[in-house]
């Protein structure tokens, strides 16, 4: 059965309350909620897209972590524009964020890095996202080069200088409902002059 459709007033008029809300209920409904596709872009326009997990949204942004050396890191180094998209199966919903993504202090992804577990923490020394590998062996002797290198350091292991938080700045929100016969509730807020937002709906 389809949920309700959709109206303006079941939206705040703030994208991020309207993220928040549906973001918590996806946590109820769905096993990975923080699960999201990445969209970024070369110079050029050729697109690349890959799954990420989302660890922190507010008013400045929000936030996932990856290799600055990976192919999304060097796509965002020459093209900030990215998008975020969220597909809840269990809510029939999903979410797009657009904006421009900027790195985050090293001190934010200090503390972090910190939160993860600590074979995790290993794991980010080993790898060196989107190289070439010999064969899996290779990843292995990596990872237990990094666990003889951080041996005495406990659950002290700094990230990497190649690896870090990414923020993406909301330009553009769009909330999409699913309805019966197609007819879907598809809802998008974009900034306004004054640096508010504008909300209106779109055809499905």
């Amino acid at each position: 059965m389809s949920p309700p459709p959709l109206r303006a007033a079941d939206l705040p008029d703030d994208p991020l309350a309207a993220f928040r809300a549906w973001f918590r209920a996806a946590g109820e409904a769905v096993d990975v909620a923080e699960a999201t596709a990445l969209a970024t872009a070369t110079p050029h326009g050729r697109p690349s897209a890959r799954m990420v997990l989302l660890k922190g949204a507010d008013e400045r942004g929000l936030t996932f972590f990856s290799g600055y050396e990976s192919r999304k890191g060097r796509e965002l180094a020459a093209n900030a524009h990215a998008a975020l998209l969220f597909h809840w199966p269990a809510l029939e919903r999903q979410l797009r964020v657009e904006g421009r993504v900027e790195r985050i202090g090293r001190d934010e992804t200090e503390a972090y890095f910190a939160t993860r577990p600590r074979a995790s923490r290993l794991a980010a020394w080993a790898s060196r996202q989107s190289t070439e590998l010999g064969g899996r062996d290779e990843l292995e002797a990596a990872y237990a080069a990094a666990e003889q290198r951080f041996a005495d350091a406990g659950n002290d292991v700094p990230a990497p200088p190649w690896w870090g938080g990414y923020r993406l700045v909301p330009d553009g929100w769009e909330f999409w409902q699913h309805g019966d016969d197609r007819l879907h509730d598809r809802f998008r807020y974009e900034r306004d002059a004054a640096g508010g937002w504008r909300r209106t709906r779109l055809s499905p």
